[in-house]
């Protein structure tokens, strides 16, 4: 490549960066200004004015500087060590210090109760799409007043459930934080860098990449490159993990390692800030008279973190057939059935397939996942109809689905080529076990569109060959009926 920038969008895999080992390797992207640290949920520590963090315990008497210890836990405080989740924070002024809550009036856009039971969303057996929703160009839309909720399932007061969301921003967070107390966030920006300012440190979060923000973190976003678009995975009562490799061993799919975390940094400004919390899907503010983000040092494994998705390592089959598409999972949350994710996130990128005397595209199926699809760039053949970067499609459970009939018959008259399969595309699918609902604003958007059913109006093949089936038949049918007769005598 040899470029400054390396153009991220149209390598076929990271490793392409490194150019055969003729440059020194990095982890980041080059125009990413940031620090991080690597490793999937590892106990983490990191401090910005180095001997601030306390050692052989946790909440001293006094802390170094002035400070003060904040713990923030989101399991229980019993939960198995493995389990555990919570992170110890040090910071000139605790969180608790801020004016009190104002309820703030609900956006008409965003839903968080998505049982049938809601006159507010709808189910739908039919095959959805939406082409890309339009980023705001009038007035100033920030990344929580561009939320718009797409589909879901649960209701965050029950501590299970997952909610899909898009957003569309043309303006920065200017001195206003978020926090989501329902559930974690996954963003997958579409279009535009976020530069996200966390208590733990910063990110930049590019088209591309995702991050995963968790329940009670705060957060500012910034738009380093202008108006942005992209979608958000929610889920609630469950952590996003790396999903188990069972005979593939000890590597591939999402590496740990390549999973990254901010390192801390701190400001001390003294001026009107406001927080926006989300709870139950109902929106409140407080103000307070300092930056949210004066954390000065912190230690834990309740941390936010990005990941580049060109870094996916890719498996499939070698021989013959498709393997299920499990094998394209990134992240995956647990539901009370030990048999069945909460949600998955899958990815769709740059591979190659050689399977021979293999049907490539998707086989036909039905399965008992809901299936949300979007496209972050490129283009994805892999739907019943073609879709756009910013666009998105639903299939409910036990709904057929497949490429239509032109694609199969090209397909299956063809041999099965050595090919690149997504080369400078990247989509992915929100995928859950869960039955979705459908949102008021998804369902009365202009840009929803159906699936047209008549793509799969499929040819009786079988009816070519009535002679010769016939023939076969009645040859059965005689083997048999002098069978009995023998068997009489």
């Amino acid at each position: 490549m040899g470029k400054e920038t390396p153009d991220y969008q149209n390598i076929f895999h990271w490793a392409e960066t490194q150019e055969n080992g003729d440059v020194a390797s990095f982890k980041l992207r080059k125009n990413d200004p940031y620090e991080y640290q690597a490793g999937f949920n590892n106990h983490f520590e990191s401090e910005a004015i180095p001997g601030t963090i306390p050692h052989g315990q946790n909440s001293p008497r006094k802390v170094r500087w002035g400070l003060y210890a904040e713990q923030m836990t989101a399991s229980a405080f019993v939960a198995p060590r493995h389990l555990n989740k919570r992170s110890w924070l040090y910071r000139v002024k605790p969180a608790v210090a801020h004016d009190g809550f104002t309820d703030l009036p609900d956006n008409p856009d965003t839903e968080s109760c998505y049982l049938p039971i809601n006159p507010k969303v709808h189910i739908s057996a039919t095959q959805l799409a939406w082409l890309p929703l339009d980023i705001p160009k009038e007035g100033e839309v920030d990344f929580v007043d561009g939320l718009k909720s797409i589909a879901g399932s649960g209701d965050p007061t029950l501590r299970e459930g997952i909610a899909i969301h898009m957003y569309m921003a043309n303006a920065s967070m200017t001195r206003r934080a978020f926090v989501n107390s329902d559930g974690d966030f996954l963003i997958c920006p579409q279009q535009g860098a976020l530069d996200i300012t966390t208590e733990y440190g910063k990110m930049l979060v590019q088209p591309g990449e995702i991050c995963v923000i968790q329940r009670g973190q705060k957060y500012s976003v910034d738009l380093p490159d202008g108006p942005s678009r992209g979608y958000i995975q929610e889920i609630w009562g469950s952590n996003y993990e790396l999903p188990e490799l069972g005979p593939l061993g000890a590597n591939g799919l999402a590496n740990s390692r390549d999973f990254l975390h901010p390192v801390a940094h701190f400001e001390v400004k003294e001026e009107p800030w406001k927080v926006v919390y989300k709870l139950a899907g109902k929106f409140f503010e407080c103000a307070q008279d300092h930056s949210p983000y004066d954390v000065v040092a912190w230690h834990g494994n309740y941390v936010p973190y990005k990941y580049d998705l060109t870094k996916f390592v890719n498996v499939g089959s070698i021989s013959v057939d498709h393997i299920d598409p499990s094998i394209f999972c990134v992240l995956t949350a647990k539901s009370r059935d030990p048999a069945a994710p909460l949600a998955d996130f899958l990815i769709f990128s740059p591979r190659w397939d050689i399977a021979s005397h293999t049907y490539r595209p998707p086989y036909f199926h039905r399965n008992v996942a809901s299936e949300f699809m979007g496209l972050l760039y490129g283009q994805y053949g892999g739907r019943s109809d073609a879709f756009q970067p910013g666009g998105c499609s639903f299939e409910c459970g036990m709904v057929p689905h497949g490429v239509a009939y032109e694609d199969y018959h090209a397909a299956s008259s063809q041999a099965p080529p050595e090919m690149q399969i997504s080369p400078g595309s990247i989509a992915f699918m929100f995928e859950s076990s869960r039955a979705f609902s459908i949102t008021e604003f998804a369902w009365k958007s202009d840009k929803l569109h159906k699936h047209d059913p008549t793509m799969w109006k499929f040819e009786n093949n079988l009816s070519k060959h009535k002679s010769e089936i016939d023939a076969l038949l009645r040859a059965k049918k005689d083997v048999t009926a002098n069978g009995m007769n023998g068997k009489s005598k």
